[in-house]
């Protein structure tokens, strides 16, 4: 018994310790691995990282002033654009026209908790305003998706 131990150690260390790159990949080691990029970007060991997705909703406030409404608007974007460069929002958009009213997502970078991507959100006058309302979910994405921003940059032809 003893013997069948001892050779089942020495098999499973050979396996182990003998592998070659290519058998590492197959089993789930990256041989592409940046120790330094991955800690940069806040990665995990699956490279992933917690965010908050918000989706932003038709508020309660449907007032006709159309300058509370352009003002508050003005001011949204004024915020995305300040958001994205204290590295908080990482992905904004607004949906096509759909049954529930949703308006559009963000994707909240940095933030530890609910209550702070609540603080965040009040920071936009259109939700001040009660123009949007908002929905928080937490979720679990790539580390790397803050990388796509400086390319964003590059990309458009005529400003947003």
């Amino acid at each position: 018994m003893k013997a069948v131990l001892i050779f089942t150690f020495l098999a499973a260390a050979s396996l182990i310790f003998g592998q070659t790159e290519k058998d590492k990949t197959s089993l789930g080691t990256n041989p592409n691995y940046d120790n330094e990029l991955a800690k940069r970007m806040g990665a995990d060991d699956y490279g992933m990282k917690n965010y908050f997705l918000v989706i932003l909703k038709t508020g309660a406030n449907t007032s006709a002033d159309k300058a509370l409404v352009a003002e508050s608007f003005k001011g949204h974007m004024t915020n995305i654009n300040r958001l994205v460069a204290e590295d908080k929002l990482i992905v904004a958009g607004p949906f096509g026209k759909n049954e529930k009213n949703y308006r559009g997502i963000f994707i909240l970078n940095n933030l530890k908790t609910r209550e702070e991507a609540t603080q965040l959100l009040q920071t936009d006058p259109a939700v001040k305003n009660g123009l949007l309302d908002y929905e928080i979910f937490p979720w679990y994405g790539s580390a790397a998706l803050p990388q796509y921003l400086p390319f964003s940059d590059k990309i458009w032809k005529s400003k947003p």
